[in-house]
């Protein structure tokens, strides 16, 4: 299943919007601070999907039942672009662990690159509900290294992909990889066009970049 919020019309839409613009891009501060408000908002979209439970609740003048989770999720990001989105789904999931994985894109030659893995800091999630989250879904080939390196720390229960913008390819990619029964992807966007170097157009460029600066590739 895969849920694209940019279909139905909602303030999210700005938020997006001034994470495309390339002139709202030059101030870093926004764009991070945006990537946050967008996890913010899919925090409360997954929400939605998780299983309550009633809890008593006494307020100064009685006591009231209130539907509450019935658990925390696992909240997991790709290092680094992810980090700002991450801390989105944190403020609402504030007592939630976190995972955070260490993938990249390490280019031989040309436009040639191979996806490395080198870190993995994971709780248990043997049955829990993981939540990760990675701003660009381009071709789909970190995020199943991902998928498949967290099986080491348990079987999750269910798998919630997010991502800012999608390509479609890339979610073809994990339609044919992943069991459709235990992942849900959620996106605001799905673009169509894919670069020679798998940049997604119109996209918004290198999330990584504009969050934190330029990087040097070696």
């Amino acid at each position: 299943m895969i849920h694209i919020l940019e279909q139905n019309n909602s303030l999210v839409n700005r938020f997006l919007a001034e994470l495309r613009d390339v002139e709202i891009q030059k101030d870093s501060m926004r764009f991070r601070r945006n990537l946050e408000r967008v996890g913010e908002v899919l925090a409360i979209e997954i929400s939605k999907t998780m299983a309550y439970v009633p809890r008593e609740v006494v307020t100064s003048l009685g006591m009231t039942e209130m539907m509450v989770p019935a658990e925390d999720p696992v909240l997991v990001t790709i290092l680094r672009a992810g980090l700002p989105f991450h801390q989105g789904f944190l403020n609402y999931f504030d007592t939630a662990p976190s995972a955070f994985i260490s993938c990249y894109r390490k280019h031989t030659h040309g436009d040639d690159f191979e996806i490395k893995l080198e870190y993995a800091s994971c709780p248990d999630i043997t049955g829990k509900t993981l939540i990760l989250t990675d701003p660009m879904l381009a071709t789909g080939a970190s995020l199943l290294m991902t998928y498949r390196e967290l099986k080491r720390f348990g079987v999750p229960e269910h798998v919630h992909i997010v991502s800012v913008i999608a390509s479609q390819e890339g979610i073809n990619f994990l339609r044919r990889n992943l069991p459709y029964n235990r992942v849900t992807l959620w996106t605001l966007a799905v673009d169509q066009e894919l670069t020679a170097k798998s940049y997604i157009v119109p996209g918004l460029g290198d999330a990584g970049d504009l969050a934190y600066g330029k990087k040097t590739d070696f």
